[in-house]
């Protein structure tokens, strides 16, 4: 019964988005950033849909009810942190510049090298994301199906792929909405049902007035810390929100999307942690992720179906969100292909080799799935590396005009060796046994962890500040408005000529 319910609403998701799919037209503007044209609600949605996926879920849960509060819920109030932040700093300039992925920002500002540069490190970030939220998918369908949790986390990627090729991002935002409300009335039921049947409470030294949490090395104060600024500022360069920011239809809504994003993201992750601490108590961690054993062991059918159901709804938009961010980034600004579709029909290159490379995308993300079963983890190590190397070129790139290419490189480039450097030496990953790539040594211990973070991407601020000032900016990479709207036109017009018949070389 349980698996039918889910299937039922994995089935919806994947009708609704195949049924708007239609709207593509051949367009590559409507395939990758939806007309530029989505509504307050449609953005909204997608970025919420972004954020509570299965890292701030079963990551959330797990966390908390393990080590407390803060262990658990700075994964989404990280993220809730960041959509704040980007709202009020970034997303109406990044909406006005007429991007089409967050590439194209690198390469405005910078030029080419420092575009396939931030472009390689994008695709290896999200490629780790995609695995925390099929390793959701994955659980689930190996527990209540039998699938066995290879197979499980295959089958998942076989419905994103479905709908993400078919429809991009607007079948992204109108699933991202069904997702958004099934994972919204889910998490409040139980909830409810969670006070009525044990109360709300919790543990001594576990709750979020517990700022030992906080403070103290020997509660977890360092990863605690790391998670949030990996989060609230690394996920800034999340290509995925961005390209969301990009598909809104003016630059208020893409400011008032993230906010209302932040404000739903919050919501989701604070409830999840209290019924993680407050039902945690009851279940037998050893039996596999807290929030399943919770819900199959003790609620009724029907709410158990809801909350599953939420799980893979949130699973299913950042996943074909990742899928679809990453995808374009390879196309776009590591091959080079940026030619625009005409729409009517047309299919261009640029958008049948954003859906070839989604199979290499989601083959990775499988890969990393099924070599680490890890849900909130894998999220903040995605975005501990993006911050690390690219948050201080973005931010000063926008808002300092004394950034030069050679500034950014250096900064990219220091992140990088700074961080993969701490990343191999010590022995935990966020708390996590460091399974992935770690060099046994004798001077680097589990203590370190949580500080290798501000280590990376502080190093990278000092470089990149000290090399501009040394170097001269180029004037013609400042106006990245401006070139934003030339370049759109000068990309679409010799696709629409190829359209009407004219060989590309008289356009």
């Amino acid at each position: 019964m349980i698996i039918l319910g889910v299937a039922l609403t994995v089935v919806a998701v994947l009708v609704v988005g195949l049924v708007v799919a239609r709207r593509v037209d051949g367009d590559t503007t409507n395939f990758l950033v939806a007309g530029r044209a989505l509504p307050l609600p449609l953005a909204a949605a997608g970025l919420m849909g972004q954020a509570v996926d299965s890292n701030a879920t079963l990551g959330n849960t797990d966390l908390t009810a393990s080590f407390g509060f803060w262990a658990g819920a700075s994964l989404p109030l990280g993220l809730a942190l960041c959509l704040l932040l980007t709202g009020i700093f970034f997303a109406p300039r990044m909406n006005r510049m007429r991007l089409y992925t967050l590439g194209d920002f690198y390469r405005r500002r910078y030029g080419r090298l420092v575009e396939v540069l931030s472009s390689v490190l994008m695709v290896v970030s999200f490629g780790i994301l995609l695995a925390g939220n099929l390793v959701a998918g994955g659980l689930i369908l190996d527990r209540f199906l039998g699938t066995g949790y290879a197979l499980g986390v295959v089958l998942l990627v076989a419905v994103i792929l479905t709908y993400t090729v078919a429809g991009g991002m607007i079948s992204d935002a109108y699933t991202a909405a069904l997702q958004m409300i099934i994972t919204l009335v889910a998490v409040v039921a139980l909830f409810l049902w969670v006070a009525t049947t044990y109360g709300i409470s919790i543990p001594e030294g576990m709750g979020p007035f517990d700022l030992g949490q906080l403070t103290d090395p020997a509660q977890g104060a360092p990863i605690n810390w790391g998670t949030l600024f990996a989060l609230a500022l690394g996920d800034i360069v999340a290509l995925d929100f961005m390209q969301r920011i990009f598909s809104a239809g003016s630059p208020s809504i893409a400011r008032r999307a993230c906010f209302v994003g932040a404000a739903g993201t919050a919501f989701v992750g604070v409830l999840y942690a209290l019924i993680a601490l407050s039902a945690g108590t009851a279940v037998d961690p050893a039996d596999g992720p807290v929030l399943f054993t919770i819900i199959t062991d003790a609620a009724p059918i029907g709410l158990a179906i809801l909350v599953l159901s939420g799980i893979i709804a949130a699973s299913c938009s950042t996943a074909n969100g990742a899928v679809l961010g990453t995808a374009s980034v390879i196309t776009r600004n590591i091959v080079g292909q940026r030619r625009l579709g005409t729409g009517h029909g047309h299919t261009d290159t640029q958008l049948r080799l954003v859906r070839l490379f989604m199979l290499p995308v989601v083959g990775i993300g499988i890969l990393l799935a099924i070599q680490v079963p890890q849900t909130g983890i894998l999220l903040t190590l995605a975005f501990d590396v993006m911050g690390a190397c690219l948050l201080v070129p973005f931010a000063l790139g926008v808002y300092w005009a004394r950034s030069t290419p050679a500034a950014a490189l250096a900064a990219i480039l220091t992140g990088a060796v700074v961080r993969l450097t701490t990343f191999v030496l010590t022995p935990t990953i966020y708390g996590a046994p460091n399974d992935l790539l770690y060099v046994p040594n004798s001077f680097v211990t589990a203590g370190f962890d949580g500080y290798p973070v501000f280590l990376a991407t502080g190093a990278s601020l000092v470089v990149f500040v000290v090399t501009a000032l040394l170097t001269t900016p180029r004037p013609e990479l400042h106006d990245v408005e401006g070139i934003g709207a030339r370049e759109e036109i000068d990309l679409r017009v010799p696709a629409a000529r190829q359209a009407e018949g004219v060989p590309a070389g008289q356009a």
